[in-house]
């Protein structure tokens, strides 16, 4: 009942005027900002926190919580239409994303994507509401030692992204570790294979290397077959309406997923991106057709757009519970709270309830001004795809040069950003995925630092991964994960040779 009164201030606070109108600012400049690839939500905060100087605290984390989890909505755009990620979190829907849009889906595929992505954000506020101070006690428990075997059990998936050949998907993976070690060493503050190059101390932003491997190469693409692709079906826009099959296949993954990345969004350090990932794997090893995947499934899409969406409210959990940021955007909006005079933390939910149920009360109202808003937009969104290949390859280049020199403002990124794209290019080429990379290069780091933790809690003693209960049922699903679908291969392929 607590619960549901203080759901009920925090409505009072969100629909006021000034409650709805910083809800529409915040979802509308979150919208536009996910869609430029290289811009994220992290910056749009930073931007306005000096902004919110002497307003009223509750209006101005609504507007801010609805930068965040507005750019994560809206990122699909790019990701969907220009193989571009919009921010990290939407990387994994460019996977099947994309590969609609060529077919002449690409309404389709947007339709899917922000029905999926409102369910997701729906189902994860209401979880939000009725489990964030249980949730907080769960994300506490996970130790240094769960963190890795977590972060081993989603590794162990790289072969269910690849496109063909194991040995191929596990070189990519093997390169994406090696460029996560790059820089300063965080623990004992060695450089690390930086070749006295200053410019390489803090290692490799994530989008260089996410518009590196899919949107510059995907230019190269387009220039390297110039003359043999016909444009007639990408620059169609196709069909709005999903039929009732198409409902059918999406409510598995949605339902499954939202669920799967508010737990993942939990987790401090998680977050949206690797939310998306485990989600899209997780679909992929269901599906009785996971041939399908990367080719414009909408299982495929729809997984992740709901999985990243729902992260996004999950991250609040530690956040307004326990004062601790679950991912960088939050760490942002700690600062923000601060700035405004407000301590998140076991406290704020007595305390300050109008901030604690204004920002979960917004997220309803937000959601629903995102559908509102994208849907009807779907139609001119897609007449991105219309546009002249020359004059859209220099769109695309242009958007991820400024995206990635607004990051650092270093232009030592944007040859980065030109070395990653060719081997993007390359690797297309000689049919190398890029997920397995982009995933290590995700996980490499968290899974590094957490066994190192691990190792000095312990003084080397490797049984600290099997003591413990949580750590030792992770690390047995990462090990059948990874051996299941061998032995059954295996089995299979002796049969075969009997017959």
């Amino acid at each position: 009942m607590d619960s549901f009164q203080g759901l009920l201030s925090g409505f009072q606070v969100a629909l006021s005027f000034e409650g709805i109108m910083f809800v529409l600012i915040g979802v509308v400049v979150g919208t536009l900002i996910g869609m430029m690839p290289g811009l994220g939500p992290i910056s749009a905060i930073a931007i306005m926190i000096p902004l919110t100087y002497g307003m009223n605290p509750a209006p101005a984390l609504v507007m801010m919580a609805g930068v965040y989890y507005g750019a994560v909505f809206g990122g699909s755009t790019s990701s969907i239409l220009l193989n571009a990620p919009g921010i990290s979190g939407t990387v994994a829907s460019s996977f099947d994303g994309y590969p609609m849009a060529q077919k002449g889906q690409a309404g389709k595929a947007l339709a899917i994507a922000a029905i999926s992505s409102f369910i997701g954000g729906t189902v994860s506020v209401l979880l939000l509401m009725l489990l964030a101070p249980a949730l907080s006690s769960v994300a506490i428990s996970f130790g240094p030692p769960a963190y890795f075997a977590l972060m081993l059990m989603g590794l162990t998936a790289i072969s269910s992204l690849s496109e063909g050949s194991t040995t191929k998907a596990l070189i990519s993976a093997v390169t994406g570790f090696m460029v996560v070690t790059i820089g300063i060493d965080p623990q004992t503050g060695t450089q690390r294979f930086t070749f006295g190059n200053v410019n390489l101390l803090d290692g490799f932003d994530f989008l260089i290397i996410a518009l590196g491997l899919f949107a510059i190469a995907e230019v190269c693409m387009l220039v390297l077959n110039r003359k043999n692709r016909s444009l007639s079906d990408s620059q169609k826009l196709g069909s709005l309406k999903l039929s009732k099959a198409d409902f059918k296949e999406m409510s598995g993954p949605v339902s499954r997923q939202s669920f799967v990345g508010f737990i993942l969004g939990v987790l401090p350090g998680a977050g949206a991106t690797i939310a998306s990932f485990i989600s899209y794997i997780f679909e992929k090893k269901l599906s009785k057709n996971p041939e399908e995947f990367g080719k414009g499934s909408i299982k495929g899409l729809a997984a992740p757009e709901s999985s990243n969406n729902a992260a996004t409210s999950g991250a609040f959990v530690p956040l307004l519970s326990l004062g601790i940021p679950g991912s960088g955007t939050t760490a942002v909006m700690l600062g923000a709270f601060l700035v405004l005079g407000v301590q998140p933390g076991p406290l704020l939910m007595a305390d300050r309830p109008e901030i604690f149920w204004g920002i979960i009360a917004s997220m309803y109202i937000g959601n629903v001004f995102l559908l509102v808003l994208n849907l009807p937009l779907i139609p001119y969104l897609a007449k991105i795809l219309s546009i002249p290949r020359p004059l859209l390859i220099s769109l695309v280049i242009t958007f991820s040069l400024v995206g990635v020199y607004s990051i650092s403002f270093n232009v030592f990124d944007l040859y980065m950003l030109l070395v990653f794209g060719i081997i993007g290019f390359l690797m297309r080429i000689y049919s190398f995925p890029a997920p397995p990379f982009i995933l290590a290069f995700i996980l490499g780091g968290m899974m590094e630092q957490s066994f190192r933790q691990s190792m000095t809690i312990s003084n080397g003693n490797f049984n600290i991964f099997v003591c413990s209960p949580l750590p030792l049922t992770l690390l047995i699903i990462a090990f059948l994960s990874f051996s299941v679908p061998g032995i059954l291969n295996w089995r299979r392929n002796r049969k075969n040779a009997k017959v």
